[in-house]
């Protein structure tokens, strides 16, 4: 099959994959934050940075190697997957020890008992990530939401019956539990290719050299993004950090869905024209092109109905996260561009730079951070906004020297896609203030939502026609 109809029917399954899977899993969570407290949520996040530790240290950035090396092996899958599990078991009993100190560093004294369920994961998804990492590699993404959908299924009823009988903050972890139990005993008893119980040392050493700056990159911005949880726990309360988690997942549920089906496909579609520039360059551009445009609508779109949306989806209850929720749809609207950005890193193989851009990042955003802090949440939430933002061009500056992309065609590029954005949301914003919002929420979302679209297509066909032609190309392929 060819590298253009392989990249054609991965962006399919990948779409299939990405909005069946995650919708069904953001219907689970309203129904759950609507049977569940606020505070039942911040549990779960005062752990989740360990959680997120544990996962992104058990891969070890090596399945990121397996997807990028040209040609793999038995040997490369076997020592991989020995890799993972071992460490997986490393981790776990790590986590095992540490939760009493967890618990008394929050005082809440359940996070002993609930780090160590949830730690489980850690064991559990060794099992499944060098076959998901073999069907990146291959684009085969059918066989992967043939999998994973049923084990999301049986996730989702797990955690909705706990909560129903009143589990509260077990039934999150259910869910959790659940799914990678099921997704990892489908793999194996019914995906007829297996990962042969192989150790080959030069085969480890040859991945773990590029892996384990991915790791320590990851691992930075695992803690650097939890850490706004764990100061908002620590300072504040267990329900201050569930209105911000919710405000959190909800506004990267949308661009993420977008920018997942993209990714997916282009990491290993730009890892396979690595070596021309040219061919790689447009490929960059028309990605982000067309995700930043849709994500800035969206994100716009999200930033005028909040309010509405959140009382019609969640219920008055979590009304507070509504401003947490506007500051951060802001930063949303620049996460594609520097998700592309650190994947032209990866491609060309300098996980050292990667490396040294997270590490820069991570340094201005504890100090923004900290800066913050005597000034309240709201501010807190600004500064992860603000700093967002810069970094996406800050990695922007380092990978774009590697196709011949400055930052500063960068900024102008991506800041006229998003004007075009922002203008009607200002027209539609005043319309609001004058005349809408004595409506109810469900009026007032469709109004906003025609109103806006009404006014934006006209100035995208006028001042964005490079777009257009992306979108036609795309229709016609």
């Amino acid at each position: 099959m060819s590298l253009i109809k392989q990249a054609k029917q991965g962006v399919i399954w990948t779409f299939i994959q990405q909005f069946s899977i995650q919708f069904i899993n953001f219907g689970v969570q309203i129904i759950l934050a609507r049977l569940l407290q606020p505070s039942d949520f911040g549990l779960i996040a005062m752990i989740a940075v360990f959680v997120a530790l544990g996962q992104s240290l058990s891969d070890s950035g090596m399945t990121s190697s397996l997807i990028r090396n040209d040609k793999n092996t038995e040997n490369d899958y076997g020592t991989v997957f020995l890799t993972n599990l071992g460490v997986s078991v490393i981790l776990y009993g790590i986590a095992y020890i540490i939760a009493p100190f967890v618990a008394e560093f929050y005082k809440q004294e359940i996070l002993t008992h609930l780090l160590r369920m949830y730690a489980l994961v850690f064991i559990i998804s060794s099992f499944n990530v060098v076959q998901l990492a073999k069907f990146t590699k291959e684009l085969n993404f059918k066989s992967q939401f043939t999998y994973q959908l049923p084990s999301v299924v049986i996730g989702a009823i797990t955690g909705i019956l706990m909560a129903y009988y009143g589990f509260g903050v077990w039934s999150l972890v259910g869910l959790n539990i659940s799914q990678a139990v099921s997704f990892s005993l489908f793999l194996w008893f019914f995906y007829r290719w297996k990962p042969k119980m192989i150790f080959d040392k030069s085969v480890f050493k040859y991945h773990f050299d590029f892996g384990y700056k991915l790791t320590l990159s990851g691992v930075l911005n695992t803690v650097y993004l939890n850490l706004y949880r764990i100061i908002i726990g620590k300072k504040f309360s267990t329900t201050s950090v569930g209105y911000f988690t919710q405000a959190d997942s909800l506004r990267l549920f949308p661009v993420n869905q977008i920018s997942a089906v993209l990714n997916k496909v282009t990491f290993p579609l730009f890892a396979s024209i690595k070596n021309d520039q040219d061919k790689l360059k447009k490929a960059y551009i028309s990605s982000t092109r067309l995700v930043l445009s849709f994500s800035s609508v969206l994100m716009i779109i999200l930033i005028l109905i909040a309010k509405p949306l959140f009382l019609i989806v969640f219920g008055e209850k979590w009304l507070p996260s509504v401003p947490y929720f506007q500051i951060l749809c802001i930063a949303s609207i620049f996460l594609p561009l520097g998700t592309y950005n650190l994947n032209i890193l990866k491609v060309k193989g300098r996980s050292d730079m990667f490396l040294r851009v997270e590490v820069i990042k991570k340094i201005i955003g504890v100090i923004s951070l900290i800066i913050c802090i005597p000034f309240g949440i709201n501010a807190i939430v600004w500064s992860l906004c603000i700093t967002n933002v810069f970094f996406a061009y800050l990695n922007g500056y380092f990978s774009g020297r590697f196709i011949s992309y400055s930052v500063y065609q960068q900024i102008g590029h991506s800041l006229s896609i998003i004007l075009i954005s922002i203008i009607p949301f200002a027209l539609v914003f005043w319309l609001n203030e004058l005349w809408f919002k004595q409506y109810n929420n469900f009026l007032i979302i469709a109004i906003d939502v025609l109103c806006y679209m009404a006014i934006y297509l006209p100035f995208l066909l006028v001042f964005n026609k490079a777009l257009i032609n992306d979108l036609k190309m795309v229709l016609k392929k």
